[in-house]
């Protein structure tokens, strides 16, 4: 049996708190940053961000965080967008791995809030090896378990694995829940724990098109017009603009 290799090493994980779950234009109100693991102490970068839009009632629901707060304690948007972009381009190009729960959302509203301010997207950073290598407990655990019933959300798969979760809807709790789970799973999978980051990655891109094709396939059962996006670890830019 191969040993895990990639999980005992050091890890980047990316979360974040926003307006909504609309990606192409909803907002980030607040961010982290956790470098982990490699036998290293943890280091943690935070962001609470002024999206200069009004954060509506049902995200300060789930979250917490008021227009209030933010515009009395908050960054500026663009100059919080492009602290988060050159960290992670920074440690990426370090050759860490970056751990997203559901990295198709976070990653696709980083890119979409770097364009709304006109700053250089952090696939653009990173030049030919793009946003890689990520790891996203939520495709691994998908694809390991693909037919276990139940929720799919951070803090249900932290139970199901028993990893520790300190507390939802905190972006620095949730990063490093996270990279638990990545941790777990590359033990408990120690083939997968075993492969090389970039072709877990790309084991990854292969597997998230698969399993929004089988739910699409599913909603289509009884909405013909069901889409489901298959990109992953986020989705492309193809709108000649995102501002609102």
């Amino acid at each position: 049996m191969s040993a895990a290799t990639w999980p005992n090493g050091r890890m980047v994980a990316f979360d974040t708190e926003t307006t909504g779950t609309a990606y192409e234009s909803d907002r980030i109100v607040a961010a982290s940053v956790v470098e982990v693991g490699g036998g290293q102490d943890t280091n943690v970068t935070t962001w609470l961000i002024d999206p200069g839009t009004e954060i509506p009632e049902e995200a300060v629901t789930v979250h917490g965080i008021t227009t209030e707060r933010v515009r009395a304690e908050g960054q500026k948007a663009a100059l919080a967008v492009e602290e988060i972009a050159c960290r992670l381009a920074s440690l990426l190009s370090d050759g860490h791995p970056l751990v997203v729960f559901n990295a198709r959302f976070d990653l696709t509203l980083l890119d979409r809030e770097c364009r709304r301010h006109d700053l250089v997207p952090l696939v653009d950073r990173l030049g030919d090896r793009g946003i890689a290598p990520v790891m996203d407990p939520l495709v691994i655990d998908k694809q390991v378990q693909p037919y276990r019933r139940g929720s799919r959300k951070l803090p249900d798969v932290c139970a199901h694995w028993k990893v520790r979760h300190d507390g939802g809807h905190n972006p620095t709790a949730d990063a490093l829940a996270a990279a638990r789970l990545a941790w777990r799973l590359g033990h408990v999978y120690p083939l997968l724990g075993a492969m090389k980051p970039r072709n877990l990655h790309e084991l990854q891109v292969r597997r998230a098109a698969e399993q929004a094709e089988n739910l699409q396939t599913y909603l289509r059962r009884t909405d013909p017009t069901a889409y489901v996006e298959p990109a992953w670890p986020y989705v492309p830019h193809t709108h000649t603009s995102v501002r609102t």
